[in-house]
């Protein structure tokens, strides 16, 4: 009977890893694939890839505080309580998938975690509360990071980048030698196919954030009932691969496609600020939303460079006032320079809504909230009324 209950806890743990594939592929490839720079299918490759990086080096210092230190007891972490827990982690993350929208993997999780260790008596409080103050530090420093970068460093990064589609192949394989050789096309200009390799690069720079912090939502409660660490690393990251590779392309294209315009540039700078956030405190054991880091990292991106119609002495003479809006994003294209700080017009910064589509922005938001209270409420009032009621 233990047998035929620890294959069912895999196998539910295993759809987690399935719909987290589903729910973080889009973020980090969005960008890339909606440039036509990679194929659903190779930012799938990369996905499993680089998820199973930062899964195996910091990825495991999650899985230990989800996993044991969340609750004081890890006891409570039975094999049956582990399968209801990613039953809701793994239902929760499939509506968001379902709809398109990338859900925050981990605040699903803990949600689902913390839904157990309240219903039991048994949540630690300190560390619910040390994640909890992170959840809202983290984003704010993506936030004034960005506003920094967008006011005094994006026009630079900006006109250093300029990725444009030429006709033909990005990239042909030369294969006259022994060995095939990859080489740019025959019409890629040299600073679109860095752009690309670039682009790239960030793309799975924030698939290894992704593994580290979303493993553990897939496998911490089964780490908690006593299973092996590594395989289950090797398993979750496995499901985590075939998500990528399959119901990931809803999220490539809402990412990718339909929910904004943003621009390439800040797509880079938002990625960087974003997954060195999540790797950092992955690092120190706390699970961190990318997507929120994310969010919020484009609103100081765009009010930094909104801010730059503007000197610092004449803002504090409170003689002049930015016109701030997401939409300075796109005040330049890349590759050309931008004006002075305090030379360029208001006018000249478009709205927000030249980038984002509000029907679809606002589709994001709703989901983006909706899944973890799924997840929370869900889990409490099922392990309420089986604590409580029923036992």
């Amino acid at each position: 009977m233990v047998e035929i209950l620890v294959a069912v806890g895999v196998a539910v743990a295993l759809f987690v890893g399935f719909n987290i594939g589903g729910s973080t592929t889009g973020p980090a490839f969005g960008p890339a694939v909606g440039a036509g720079v990679l194929s659903k299918v190779a930012a799938g490759a990369l996905m499993a890839v680089f998820f199973l990086l930062g899964a195996w080096t910091i990825g495991r210092r999650v899985v230990n505080t989800l996993g044991r230190e969340l609750v004081y007891d890890p006891g409570v972490f039975t094999v049956e309580t582990s399968i209801v827990v990613l039953f809701f982690i793994g239902g929760a993350l499939f509506v968001g998938n379902y709809a398109g929208v990338p859900a925050s993997t981990s605040m699903t999780a803990v949600g689902a975690i913390a839904g157990l260790g309240v219903a039991t008596g048994e949540l630690d409080w300190t560390v619910m509360g040390e994640i909890a103050v992170w959840w809202i530090v983290a984003p704010l420093i993506g936030f004034w990071v960005s506003v920094m970068i967008g006011r005094y460093v994006y026009p630079t990064i900006n006109r250093w980048i300029a990725i444009t589609s030429s006709e033909g192949a990005l990239v042909e394989v030369d294969r006259s030698g022994l060995v095939p050789v990859p080489r740019p096309g025959p019409n890629t200009t040299r600073r679109e196919f860095v752009g690309s390799v670039v682009l790239v690069a960030i793309g799975c720079l924030m698939a290894f954030s992704s593994g580290t912090s979303n493993i553990a939502n897939a496998i911490a409660p089964l780490y908690g009932a006593g299973l092996a660490l590594n395989p289950l690393i090797l398993g979750g990251s496995a499901a985590v691969a075939v998500g990528a590779l399959t119901i990931a392309r809803r999220t490539l294209d809402t990412l990718g496609n339909d929910i904004t315009d943003l621009p390439l540039t800040a797509a880079i700078v938002v990625a960087v600020v974003a997954s060195g956030i999540v790797i950092g405190l992955s690092a120190i054991g706390i699970p961190a939303s990318f997507v929120i880091i994310a969010t919020m990292s484009i609103v100081g991106l765009g009010w930094g460079r909104a801010t730059r119609t503007v000197t610092l002495s004449e803002s504090i003479r409170g003689e002049a006032e930015p016109n701030v809006s997401v939409g300075a994003l796109a005040a330049e294209e890349p590759g050309e320079d931008a004006p002075q700080i305090g030379e360029e017009e208001p006018e000249d910064i478009p709205a927000a809504s030249d980038l984002f589509d509000p029907a679809t922005t606002g589709r994001v938001i709703m989901m983006q909230n909706f899944v973890p209270v799924i997840s929370t409420v869900g889990a409490y009032v099922t392990f309420w009324v089986l604590f409580t009621v029923l036992w």
